[in-house]
């Protein structure tokens, strides 16, 4: 006999009432009566299309407590916690906790110091360090700044909104558009930018923040390189090759592990944009004993309408051969860091091989890796590698950063691309991130089951219950009320102001409200050398809202259109705030509610009234 109640988190009457809400989307009319259409939204023909998808979470004493979660996809794929999305400007977020915590490091590390330690201290800095620069320059006019008071300064910066510039980023050089036209022309404070969503100031904010991360790393390549008669330079390059690959390897390794064949090439080619000498490098390395027709049949497979004639395969396949090129031309041509090829091919021959073993086979190759810094001729050449490879560098700190704070992917794109959301994302990360900044900068576990009660009124009653926990702060406290702030503010006056004063408690008053939003337009383009876009094919559309509902709820509203079908929508954001907007009288009850109302349960309670129970009376179950 088996006699089990399980006492779970969610709020079934509400997680009902959201999901009948949601599913009634679809209904032209009823869309429309919650304002879900017109310009930026939905047309009354394409409401029956839109996907969405809900979660809603509570603060509580011992982690995220699971209240709602509910999609209208009708399948078990769940778009909040497995799916990769480009969920656009919510990218924006990230950058703007990472850029605090960075602005944090240096109060920490400056603040205290005499006027002439600092002004020392600013001649040691590479002026290309635009966040260390300004630090400096602002501790020395303020030199008794709380960390509080830095934080605030520092999103009073003002960064150009001009799209008129080339960025080389992710291995070539990129322009970027803002969403408004309007925009152009502005000089926008980052707290503006954030409330109003600017793209350019978060593409130059993420460069300098890439940059501070290259030359505050250990032994960093720019400071290696700033002077080419440094006679001290052969042996610090040594060091350097030697230290840092055994860095980037175990990043790559941990990346890798535990992952097959298959998966691990699968993982290489995610979010590049592959070209057919970029694909055909990276495949004839990882398998230089594919035979022509299995090389043709991945690079149909991986490239569809790209695929170059058969002729064209034949030269790329002998092209691009075993030996045909080094270690580091071959990471070049494939944009990718030399190392990660190398552990991938390695792995996929010596499948039970550990990383120390890795590290002791990878020693040629990783002084090869870095050999180009010794070399003189072609500087031009090597300079762009440089770029390349110290952009690369950069982002697998920018990755670490990401993943404390519930990024959930193994690797980003390093690209000044991520910070409008081309690395991806998944709504339910982003919720865990609202929930670090709303919990003061303390990552708790998500908690869907409270209780598990055993066989209860028999010899072998066994009760199971979830530990208390203190969470782990991944967060400056500082940092998190100025991200708060920060959110309050695009609700306020920026891109989800539709939320304006919607929310009250029960006297009556507002309730605080934050947010971002962000629109994700996926598509495949196929660009001319100069520029012009010759086909494109969408792939998704998604717009997500992250959000805190006072001072315990969070959580995401994704709306998502998947396939060549996006390609008929042009909704934005608005949508999930709307649809937010018009579930508000459902969710006030319940916000509403005192907190010991929406404590875990008791054992005593637990058992009167489990979410799920089943007591057989006969029989085995």
């Amino acid at each position: 006999r088996l006699d089990l109640a399980v006492s779970a988190t969610l709020n079934q009457p509400l997680q009902q009432q959201v999901s009948d809400y949601l599913g009634k989307l679809t209904d032209s009319e009823f869309a429309a009566q919650t304002g879900l259409l017109g310009e930026h939204l939905l047309s009354p023909q394409l409401t029956q299309d839109v996907r969405y998808s809900f979660t809603l979470f509570e603060r509580g004493a011992n982690g995220n407590r699971v209240r709602v979660q509910t999609d209208t996809t009708g399948q078990p794929f769940d778009i909040n916690e497995g799916s990769k999305l480009e969920l656009g400007s919510t990218a924006k977020l990230r950058v703007m906790a990472t850029y605090l915590e960075m602005i944090a490091e240096l109060h920490r590390n400056y603040a205290g110091r005499s006027p002439a330690e600092l002004r020392q201290l600013e001649q040691q800095v590479n002026p290309r360090d635009n966040l260390s620069v300004w630090a400096l320059d602002y501790l020395r006019g303020n030199p008794q700044a709380s960390l509080a008071q830095m934080l605030d300064a520092a999103v009073e910066r003002k960064y150009s909104a001009s799209p008129g510039e080339i960025f080389f980023t992710g291995g070539g050089a990129h322009t970027f558009n803002n969403f408004r036209k309007e925009d152009n022309g502005r000089l926008p404070t980052l707290r503006e930018a954030l409330r109003e969503s600017i793209n350019l100031p978060f593409v130059r904010l993420l460069r300098d923040v890439s940059r501070y991360s290259t030359y505050h790393m250990a032994g960093n390549t720019a400071q290696l390189l700033s002077d080419d008669q440094d006679p001290r330079r052969r042996e610090l390059l040594n060091r350097f090759a030697d230290k840092e690959s055994t860095v980037f390897l175990k990043r790559f390794w941990r990346k890798y592990r535990d992952k097959s064949p298959a998966e691990m090439f699968d993982t290489v080619l995610e979010g590049l944009r592959l070209s057919p000498p970029r694909l055909a490098a990276i495949h004839r390395y990882l398998y230089p004993r594919a035979t022509p027709e299995e090389f043709a049949k991945v690079m149909q497979a991986r490239l569809g309408k790209l695929n170059p004639p058969p002729k064209k395969l034949d030269e790329l396949y002998k092209r691009y051969g075993p030996g045909a090129f080094s270690l580091p031309d071959q990471g070049y041509i494939a944009r990718l860091h030399p190392l990660e090829l190398w552990l991938i091919g390695y792995r996929m021959q010596n499948p039970q091989a550990d990383f120390a073993a890795a590290v002791a086979a990878s020693r040629d190759e990783r002084q090869e890796v870095y050999g180009w810094l010794f070399k003189s001729r072609h500087r031009s050449a090597r300079d762009s590698r440089i770029r390349i490879m110290v952009e690369v560098e950069a982002f697998t700190d920018i990755h670490q950063r990401w993943a404390r704070l519930g990024f959930p992917f193994d690797h980003m794109v390093p690209s000044l691309a991520s910070a409008l959301g081309s690395s991806g994302d998944r709504p339910a990360a982003l919720a865990e991130l609202m929930g670090i900044i709303l919990n003061d900068g303390v990552r708790l576990p998500t908690v869907r089951i409270d209780d598990l009660h055993f066989a209860a009124g028999t010899p072998y009653e066994t009760r199971l219950e979830r530990e208390s926990t203190n969470g782990k702060r991944v967060m400056l406290p500082e940092v998190a009320a100025t991200l708060r702030g920060l959110l309050a503010g695009v609700v306020e006056n920026g891109t989800a102001r539709r939320l304006k004063g919607v929310l009250k408690d029960a006297e009556g008053q507002p309730m605080a409200v934050g947010g971002k939003t962000g629109t994700g337009d996926n598509r495949l383009e196929t660009v001319t050398r100069s520029g012009w876009v010759t086909s494109s094919t969408a792939r998704n559309r998604t717009a997500t809202f992250v959000f805190f509902l006072g001072p315990r709820h969070f959580g995401t509203l994704t709306a998502y259109v998947a396939g060549e079908e996006s390609n008929r929508f042009k909704f934005t954001s608005a949508l999930p705030v709307q649809a937010l907007k018009g579930m508000i009288p459902l969710l006030q009850p319940y916000l509403q509610a005192e907190a010991t109302a929406c404590q875990a349960p008791t054992p005593e309670n637990a058992a009167k009234a489990p979410l799920f129970a089943t007591r057989p009376t006969s029989g085995t179950r």
